[in-house]
């Protein structure tokens, strides 16, 4: 027991939580009705407050130690901001909004000469050639098509997608 109070003890972040702000997190955990992320985070955030080791809490939550520290350097430093979600890093999307409607009414429209179907790699050409982009991959336009929303139109004009 001595080991894990002096690990409690040589932590950068402690979670010390006012009582108005303890009394939100359990409303918050009690109503279920945020997301899984944040809701993990206000029981990380209740279990620290306890006193409670960081392998104790990820026993507790279902979550990795790195996490609970994360949690706890994030509260520290931005309060109950530290429930939200942060932007996720990733590439911009190639395409506009207007270049996917493009895409899309493309593939809908009568193959090109000597061609009985659209494929993907024609729809990518298709698609720089026509200045939407200076890239794009058949792949790219396989989930772009793959979208629930899209019509791919007819089985006579649409693309092939096997």
């Amino acid at each position: 027991m001595g080991d894990e109070e002096s690990e409690e003890a040589m932590k950068k972040y402690h979670v010390d939580l006012p009582a108005a702000e303890r009394d939100e997190l359990l409303r918050l955990s009690r109503s279920g009705k945020s997301s899984g992320r944040k809701l993990t985070r206000a029981q990380i955030l209740l279990k620290a407050d306890e006193q409670l080791t960081d392998e104790e809490i990820a026993e507790a939550v279902g979550t990795s130690v790195a996490t609970i520290e994360r949690t706890r350097q994030r509260f520290v430093e931005e309060g109950l901001g530290a429930l939200s979600e942060r932007p996720r890093p990733g590439a911009r999307p190639k395409l506009t909004a207007k270049g996917v409607a493009h895409v899309i009414a493309v593939a809908c429209s009568t193959a090109p000469g000597g061609r009985k179907r659209w494929t993907l790699r024609l729809l990518a050409d298709r698609a720089v050639e026509l200045g939407l982009c200076s890239e794009f991959s058949h792949e790219s336009v396989r989930r772009l098509l793959k979208k629930p929303r899209s019509n791919r139109g007819s089985i006579s004009s649409g693309v092939f997608l096997t």
